[in-house]
């Protein structure tokens, strides 16, 4: 621990009006960095993710593991009681952090313009499926949404057959992860200058970031060279794919590499291979992909069983990796052993799994023990320690309907 921080982003509080995925990542990480959040939680239902499964004791794991370490404030925000004290916690926090569609959080009234008026100083990062900006802006959205229009998706199956998406919240979580980045930066600027700024996060612009190949190949070329789905190998490299292995398992093996190739031959007893005109560079591989793969497979096929490949390959060091089940994941010593996988414990659900921070700190070398809240589990907490509320003032509020609190 460096000093008396207990981490890196202590002393930092946002104000989260988000749900779902792609917003709450961002407050999910810099509470695990240490920032108190105080999660803004419309009354009566709160943040739609706690109806999300797995559900035990009425208890959401989805929520649970997106949510851990906030403060839950769930009030009505159409009442101008609720209105009046979100314009208080405004002048109180860092960060302001929203993943409505663009507008509504306007007709809320807390559009950038009217935040800033109120907190010239904030960093209010908005999270969005399109962007704040552009012909799409305001249409709704999620992770597959934003995928489809980044060609991403067009690029995933077999040739010739259907796009796949992958069953992951990858776009949600990198954008996620692109506006903890942008806070941070922005906090930085703040430090120097004393100026807060609107940051407008945007989850097709995240996805067209992972273009790394085909929009440079498209362009450079002048469009003669056009992406395509290529299935189970990628593109312009061979060996680089998955390949079937016994028992209906499969691995990634990426050799492409010209001394990887070497070696790889050497492994499966065809050393002659290594130097056969056919195979002899990248090119000439990609072009008789076919015929390595046949190769490949041969092999795969005969090895006495599938452990013995994973740990030969390991030992020549060629890029390789068993594609596990989640579960297999899930209990791998080397993620057990990083924290990659942590256990942690819900007063409600119990001990579970959920994805560890994926961030390290030399200074801050463990982890927080966070606990998701409860409906409005916090609400005299934070109106009395940040506004100053009495405990009669809270009740009353409650009464009237503006605070709302539930057991789940």
């Amino acid at each position: 621990m460096a000093g008396s921080r207990k981490h890196v982003l202590e002393g930092f509080k946002a104000l989260d009006f988000t749900q779902f995925v792609a917003g709450p990542t961002v407050t999910k990480l810099m509470a695990e960095m240490g920032a108190e959040i105080i999660k803004v939680e419309f009354a009566p239902d709160g943040d739609r993710a706690r109806g999300i499964p797995y559900i035990k004791n009425n208890r959401s794991g989805y929520y649970v593991q997106q949510n851990r370490g906030k403060l839950s404030l769930c009030l009505d925000p159409r009442k101008e009681a609720g209105k009046t004290i979100l314009c208080e916690l405004i002048t109180k926090v860092d960060v302001l952090v929203e993943n409505f569609a663009p507008g509504a959080i306007k007709r809320l009234g807390f559009d950038y313009d009217s935040v800033k008026k109120i907190n010239p100083k904030i960093i209010m990062c908005s999270v969005s499926t399109f962007g704040q900006t552009g012909p799409l802006a305001e249409d709704p959205g999620y992770d597959f949404i934003g995928q489809g229009y980044a060609g991403v998706t067009s690029l995933s199956g077999e040739e010739g057959g259907p796009p796949y998406p992958p069953m992951l919240a990858i776009g949600d979580v990198s954008t996620g992860v692109h506006g903890l980045a942008a806070v941070a930066c922005a906090l930085l600027h703040r430090d120097r200058t004393g100026e807060g700024q609107h940051l407008d996060i945007s989850l097709l612009d995240s996805y067209f970031h992972y273009q790394d190949m085909y929009v440079q190949m498209y362009s450079a070329s002048g469009g003669t060279q056009k992406p395509t789905r290529t299935g189970l190998h990628y593109p312009g490299l061979s060996p680089a794919g998955i390949f079937k292995m016994q028992g209906g398992r499969y691995i990634f093996i990426f050799a492409w590499l010209d001394h990887h190739w070497v070696k790889f031959c050497e492994i499966i007893g065809r050393p002659e291979l290594g130097h056969d005109p056919r195979f002899v560079d990248n090119p000439s591989r990609v072009k008789n992909r076919a015929a390595i793969t046949e190769i490949i497979e041969h092999w795969l096929a005969n090895v006495p069983n599938n452990e013995t490949v994973v740990e030969a390959l390991r030992a020549a060091r060629i890029p390789s990796a068993p594609i596990l089940t989640v579960e297999e994941a899930m209990n791998h010593p080397h993620l057990r052993e990083r924290e990659t996988v942590r256990t942690v414990h819900d007063r409600l659900l119990g001990d579970f799994d959920v994805p560890g921070l994926p961030m390290r700190f030399s200074n801050f070398p463990g982890h927080l023990e966070l606990d998701a809240p409860l409906l409005g589990e916090h609400n005299e907490r934070v109106l009395s320690t940040y506004l100053g509320y009495t405990k009669d003032q809270v009740e009353r509020l409650t009464r009237e309907g503006v605070l709302h609190t539930s057991p789940f």
